[in-house]
């Protein structure tokens, strides 16, 4: 429950958590509706994941509502916050519509969304805070080679336009998310390495060493103390990064800090050895450096863990092989980023509470969807998945819901804990040991606008 862990029960009426009970004022009686004995498990609350990509519609098929909310009701996932790359992106009201409506239709989970902020469109960034975004995004770097359609109204490359769009955000009061890495260091390395003809897959990591994402975070930091910007750093990498934000925080900045599973178990070895299947941005970091990364998420300096779902197709990913520079940065996450999060808890670097503050309470908290979502509390959203965080069990690519299993061959065996058995959204089962029984449309787009002011 929202206090810790509790032994006891709960009942749920209209979707909402009615009642709970601590062991010994069990009630003799359940009157009338389904019980579910849940003994020797645990219950958590739904887990909100702050970070994915599954773009539908739009672009290439690489994966749909209906597919990416399964995936997350099977990592124990009731709430996806779905960034806005897409073809186009969510960078005005009606290219929002257009995508929260695919979501209403096909999702099983409930989904929120962020809007695009970029230089190419500022005057959508006050028409769009409107329309129900929970927060926005920006890069601070160009589109990615061969994808500008994917990148409209989104990128703020320099310095200026960084300074006009994160002011603009401001006026809103919405938090702004930041793609944190330089655009010069960028565009700059990987030029170097082609022409000296380093295309290979270790050359993504040197292309895009930490200074990259620490010369982003000082901008930001810099330009947020100026404009009064809400800031959201996302899948930081590199612990220089989280001490520049740490002491930002101190001096009285708003901002949050986001990593994700990768950084934390992944390295650039896995780069070596995978090739663009573990290609990401930021990019992975040496073992030592992930390491370090640790202690931030154990002091409870790391506000949130988000899975950063990227799903790609094989055929993107083996795109040009003599080239990393071409191939997509990402690889999908819904699945294991709880599973990911419980291995750290067996493992006592974490607690299960602090777990739970990770990859719900605080992403609830922080994109205003507490109290609705986020903990396990009376008339709350009866978001809750039955697990046993002890038992380990290995993943299997080829078992996984999303499309994208294919160009996860590098997670086979990977072993994490707490497989999840069953996963409740809105009291309803919407995943059940490898079922899905709710009906794809179940899930509820969040109006963010609405839900404010519905609130007393």
């Amino acid at each position: 429950m929202e206090q810790g862990v509790v032994h006891g029960a709960l009942a749920v009426k209209d979707g909402r958590v009615a009642a709970l009970f601590e062991e010994g004022s069990l009630p003799r009686e359940v009157i009338a509706g389904q019980v579910t004995d849940a003994r020797g498990r645990y219950l958590l609350p739904g887990g909100v994941d702050p970070h994915v990509h599954i773009r539908y519609p739009g672009g290439k098929l690489r994966e749909t509502f209906v597919s990416g909310s399964r995936a997350a009701a099977a990592g124990g996932c009731t709430t996806i916050i779905e960034h806005p790359i897409s073809t186009p992106p969510q960078y005005s009201p009606e290219t929002l519509q257009r995508r929260t409506e695919a979501a209403e239709r096909e999702c099983v989970v409930d989904m929120v969304f962020y809007g695009a902020a970029g230089a190419a469109h500022l005057p959508e960034i006050s028409r769009i805070a409107e329309a129900g975004i929970c927060a926005f995004k920006t890069f601070l770097h160009a589109a990615p080679e061969g994808r500008d359609e994917e990148f409209v109204g989104l990128t703020a490359k320099d310095n200026f336009e960084l300074y006009q769009v994160m002011r603009e955000v401001a006026k809103t009061g919405l938090l702004m998310a930041a793609h944190t890495e330089d655009n010069d260091m960028v565009q700059g390395g990987v030029a170097a390495l082609r022409a000296a003809g380093n295309t290979g897959p270790i050359a993504h990591c040197l292309s895009r060493p930490a200074l990259t994402e620490v010369l982003a975070v000082q901008r930001l930091i810099a330009i947020a103390k100026e404009t009064g910007a809400r800031v959201y750093l996302v899948h930081v990498s590199a612990p220089e990064s989280i001490r520049l934000a740490k002491a930002a925080k101190a001096e009285g900045v708003e901002l949050y800090i986001e990593t994700c599973p990768h950084y934390l178990y992944m390295s650039e070895e896995d780069v070596v050895k995978y090739g663009a299947y573990c290609k990401c941005n930021p990019a992975l970091r040496p073992k030592e450096m992930a390491e370090e990364l640790w202690r931030y998420v154990e002091d409870g300096t790391v506000d949130t863990i988000g899975s950063d779902h990227a799903p790609y197709l094989v055929e993107e990913k083996e795109n040009h092989k003599e080239d990393i520079f071409v191939a997509p940065a990402g690889f999908p996450g819904l699945e294991t980023r709880l599973g990911c999060m419980l291995k750290a808890v067996h493992e006592g670097r974490i607690s299960l509470q602090r777990a739970v503050e990770l990859t719900s309470a605080n992403p609830a908290r922080i994109f205003g969807l507490y109290p609705k979502k986020g903990a396990i509390r009376l008339g709350a959203d009866a978001d809750l998945v039955l697990l046993d965080p002890e038992q380990p069990y290995r993943v299997r690519a080829d078992r996984l819901v999303t499309m994208a299993k294919e160009v996860c061959h590098f997670m086979d065996g990977l072993e994490l804990y707490g497989p999840v058995e069953q996963t409740y959204v809105r009291g309803r089962l919407v995943y059940d040991q490898g079922d899905f029984p709710a009906e794809p449309g179940y899930g509820q787009w969040i109006n963010m606008a609405a839900l404010k002011g519905a609130r007393p």
